[in-house]
């Protein structure tokens, strides 16, 4: 897929993709033996890549499930609601749950859902993301696997979109903004 160079610059390259993902499957990988049962649980529609990616670098027994959420309200100022339209399928009582995201911005989401998994008695339950924008951060998350931190910008390809486009890039892109 063709990116407009004039609108977007390259922010990682497909090597450097494959490079973090690799990254956060090896920390996983110290932290969980090869016998433990290990599920993803992937926030839809944007981490479906890095899911993908990061389960064949895992050595666990791996299992995997989606969720999808939507945040209402998106200026910075209001609380906003979540609401959940895809719900796990799986019971995840008594395993080892990661949350997987592709990109954390102001966390509300993300903390809606960590609550909700976290009520169904996960024996633990930890948060792995691509990249984080830890400055956007309007509630306070712990995010165990964290890619790279990333500033302030609007990245598009490998899951993040924009109005439903440009998911498919292999590497990501960062919106130049007008001088």
């Amino acid at each position: 897929m063709f990116v407009d160079e004039r609108q977007f610059r390259s922010f990682l390259s497909p090597g450097e993709v494959r490079e973090t993902i690799l990254s956060i499957a090896e920390q996983i990988n110290k932290d969980y033996e090869m016998n433990d049962k290990i599920v993803l649980v992937g926030v839809l529609k944007g981490a479906f890549m890095v899911m993908a990616d990061l389960v064949r670098e895992l050595h666990s027994d791996v299992r995997v499930d989606f969720v999808r959420t939507k945040n209402y309200g998106k200026s910075l100022s209001t609380v906003g609601t979540v609401t959940l339209l895809q719900d796990i399928s799986m019971d995840i009582r008594d395993k080892h749950i990661i949350i997987v995201e592709e990109i954390i911005d102001s966390g509300r989401a993300l903390k809606f859902l960590y609550d909700r998994l976290q009520a169904a008695g996960p024996l633990s339950l930890r948060i792995a993301t691509l990249l984080d924008k830890r400055s956007r951060r309007l509630v306070d998350v712990h995010v165990d696997y964290v890619g790279k931190i990333v500033d302030e910008q609007f990245l598009i390809g490998y899951g993040l979109d924009l109005e439903e486009t440009y998911r498919n890039l292999p590497g990501i892109h960062a919106l130049r903004y007008p001088n």
